[in-house]
């Protein structure tokens, strides 16, 4: 609470002015009577200064009296001598009474002990020691060197260099920066502190952000010479029943009972086949789903995929969405003509409609390996092998198994007896026993890796399918995994990611935000997309073709429409996906969505578009490409006035006073102005008046005042010209 100064004198009594003296005397800042000062500092002066008899006011008032009718000094520890000639201050009767300080004279220590520490309190009363080194304070010492990180609050700055809080607070307002004790300081501040001071300071490095962390990571540079050649990691993607994994098996299979030519390592859905020179990494997902699922989140763990088309089928709706998807994965495609083992197979009219999906087989001249095989017989499986592993030379696949791992999770699973279970795939480094993890929210230090679902190694290299114990929850598939320096560090990361997790899926629900053609379009202002992306289903061929030329047709040099993927049929949960993964917008002509597609579509806030006649289609691309075209600037001439005279003011600098000639002049104008003939400046408006008051414009025919914008360099009969600048829609052509 405090007590006021007035209060207190009375107690002692004393005059309140007697007791600010008093209390100036000891360090203390006492405007008037009406100040306060805190109850300990109360309690004290109540102890030591109430009189035990008449004399003790008497004696306190002389001692203060006597110190502000002396001249002395004061050194930096606080201790006072006396001016020469003079003699010393509370000196009566040949006795010398002293003005007792009851608070630390030595304001830059931040530590030292006072007069009432209980270890001066002890000397005082046994009377031991010498009195001068009773009442001697320590001396401030500041550091040589300190290190720091900014913004850095002023109470730590104060507990780093051993210095008062108070005392900082008085230097840096001396140097015209007040601040307080919870206030945090700049570089800028915290060196001239030190400078102040005396002590070298030297910044810390300012930490990465979590995420730039990652990233640091993730394009950490490998010196050449630890790079070695790693597999292939493949891939297999195509139409339902066309032999996928009847392929994989066979390999599985070849390879198992061949352990002279090679071992296979075979974890869940991926597959290791070594054989010679020839090493390859199998991936097994349920078609193209799981693999649009994992680009999605950014992962794209395939080097090459492998397209399986049966030769008795040829290309089905299917396999011609999973060239789209590797496509958009950006990922080198060869064809596995399956099933050639049939006597219903015709591998060369396979070819031919494969090519008119553009697949072009090398053999007619195009860029696409196409290799015959059959899962059931294994004809054309080493040749496969061969094929890939050519493809991974071009590729020029390399990896550095000194650094520490980068991997995708292929899928995780919780167990009773064991914890959470983790596939990844190594793509680059080498993960190790005991490494601290890291994948999407999820953390934890590798407790076990196994290879083949029960066999223990102590690490695990580039390409290489693993499983690791010790996550402490279950990630999504896709998600990157990263070794981090500490389960610490990585456990703040995982949270952190958590958090924001459930913040968005709440704004999610709570706005229920859809991507559609408009979110599109304000995505291409900033940059964030280049193409506009649509998916077309229709329940026709022929529709499909129309609708696909006319919506191509629009494309400009500005901006492009894009057809990642067109299909006959309802639109089906995997064209969901699809656009989620490639930031498309599904357009349905003449067909619905299955309710499977509908709920993954409100999940995934995907806009499927319903047609019947192709023009209201076209006409809303149209539109929206027009939206996504940068507007045209256009000049619009406003008006001029003629400078008649020059007036100069001390504050605002020169001012034309001007007469308005042709139109008007309008305060937000852009100006030219022109000394004969000759355009010298180009700018704004800074300030317009008509007579004495502000003016938002000054029509022809009519004097004002214009200050220009940071241009002084005016004279009489200069022009001044106002146009403005506005911004017109483009069109395109139809």
């Amino acid at each position: 609470m405090g007590v006021r100064i007035f209060t207190l004198a009375k107690e002692l009594d004393m005059s309140s002015k007697d007791l600010i003296t008093f209390l100036k005397t000891q360090g203390h800042k006492v405007a008037s009577h009406m100040s306060s000062i805190d109850d300990p500092v109360a309690k004290i002066l109540r102890d030591r200064l109430k009189p035990k008899s008449a004399e003790a006011p008497a004696a306190v008032k002389t001692a203060a009296k006597a110190k502000t009718g002396q001249s002395s000094t004061t050194t930096k520890t606080g201790v006072g001598a006396k001016s020469s000639g003079e003699k010393p201050a509370g000196e009566q009767g040949g006795r010398k009474k002293k003005v007792r300080r009851f608070f630390p004279t030595n304001e830059y220590s931040a530590g030292g002990g006072g007069r009432f520490s209980s270890k001066n309190r002890k000397s005082n009363r046994r009377g031991g020691g010498d009195p001068a080194e009773r009442r001697r304070p320590a001396e401030f010492k500041a550091p040589e060197k300190i290190e720091v990180s900014v913004p850095l609050a002023l109470k730590d700055l104060s507990s780093t260099l051993g210095m008062k809080a108070q005392v900082l607070i008085k230097t840096l307002f001396k140097l015209g920066k007040p601040v307080t004790i919870n206030d945090f300081l700049d570089e800028n501040l915290v060196l001239e502190v030190c400078m102040d001071i005396g002590t070298e300071v030297e910044f810390k490095k300012k930490e990465e952000s979590q995420e730039e962390l990652l990233k640091l990571i993730e394009d950490e540079v490998t010196d050449e010479a630890n790079l070695v050649s790693k597999a292939p990691v493949v891939t297999f993607l195509g139409h339902v029943d066309h032999g996928k994994t009847s392929l994989l098996d066979k390999i599985r299979e070849t390879q198992v009972t061949s352990r002279e030519h090679g071992g296979i390592t075979q974890h869940l859905g991926a597959y290791r086949v070594e054989k010679g020179d020839v090493r390859v990494t199998f991936i097994d997902t349920p078609g193209h789903k799981a693999f649009t699922e994992m680009r999605a989140r950014g992962a794209n763990v395939t080097d090459v995929a492998v397209l399986v088309v049966a030769a008795d089928d040829g290309p089905m709706p299917q396999t011609e969405e999973a060239i789209n998807h590797a496509r958009a994965a950006e990922v080198p495609i060869i064809v596995a003509i399956n099933k050639v083992d049939l006597a219903s197979a015709n591998p060369q009219r396979c070819k031919e409609q494969l090519s008119g999906l553009g697949l072009n087989p090398v053999e007619w001249g195009g860029d696409t390996e196409m290799v015959e095989v059959s899962a059931q017989t294994g004809d054309g499986l080493d040749n496969l092998l061969e094929v890939l592993s050519l493809e991974s030379e071009i590729l020029e696949l390399k990896a550095n198994p000194e650094r520490s791992a980068i991997g995708v999770v292929l899928e995780a699973e919780a167990t009773t007896h064991r914890g959470v279970l983790t596939t990844a795939l190594i793509k680059d480094g080498s993960l190790k026993l005991g490494d601290s993890v890291l994948a999407g929210a999820s953390y934890g230090r590798v407790k076990d890796l196994l290879i083949n679902g029960s066999e223990q190694v102590n690490a695990a290299g580039p390409s290489m399918p693993v499983t690791l114990v010790g996550l402490n929850s279950v990630p999504d598939a896709g998600e990157k995994l990263y070794v981090l320096e500490s389960e610490k560090q990585a456990r703040q990361i995982a949270d952190s990611r958590a958090r924001s997790r459930r913040e968005l899926e709440q704004a999610e629900k709570s706005s229920g935000k859809r991507r559609s053609l408009i979110d599109l379009v304000e995505k291409t202002s900033t940059g964030e997309t280049t193409e506009l992306n649509l998916i077309l289903k229709a329940d026709v061929r022929g529709s499909i073709e129309a609708l696909r030329s006319s919506l191509v047709s629009l494309s400009t040099d500005e901006v492009k429409v894009e057809i990642i993927h067109t299909g006959v049929g309802a639109v089906s949960q995997e064209d969901v996906q699809l656009a989620s993964a490639s930031d498309a917008v599904i357009i349905g002509f003449h067909v619905v969505a299955d309710d499977r597609a509908r709920v993954v579509a409100e999940e995934n806030g995907i806009e499927i578009r319903h047609y019947k006649v192709i023009y209201e289609a076209v006409d809303d691309i149209h539109a929206a490409m027009e939206e996504r075209l940068a507007p045209e600037e256009i000049e619009e001439f406003h008006g001029e006035a003629e400078i008649r005279e020059v007036f100069k003011a001390s504050k605002l600098g020169n001012i034309a006073g001007c007469y308005v000639k042709t139109g008007k002049i309008l305060r937000n104008d852009k100006i030219r102005l022109v000394r004969n003939d000759v355009e010298i400046h180009e700018g704004s408006i800074a300030n317009l008046k008509r007579m004495k008051d502000d003016a938002k414009e000054v029509k022809e025919g009519f004097e004002c005042g214009i200050k220009l914008k940071n241009y002084e360099d005016i004279k009489k009969d200069d022009l001044i010209r106002a146009y403005a600048i506005v911004h017109k829609a483009r069109t395109l052509e139809k």
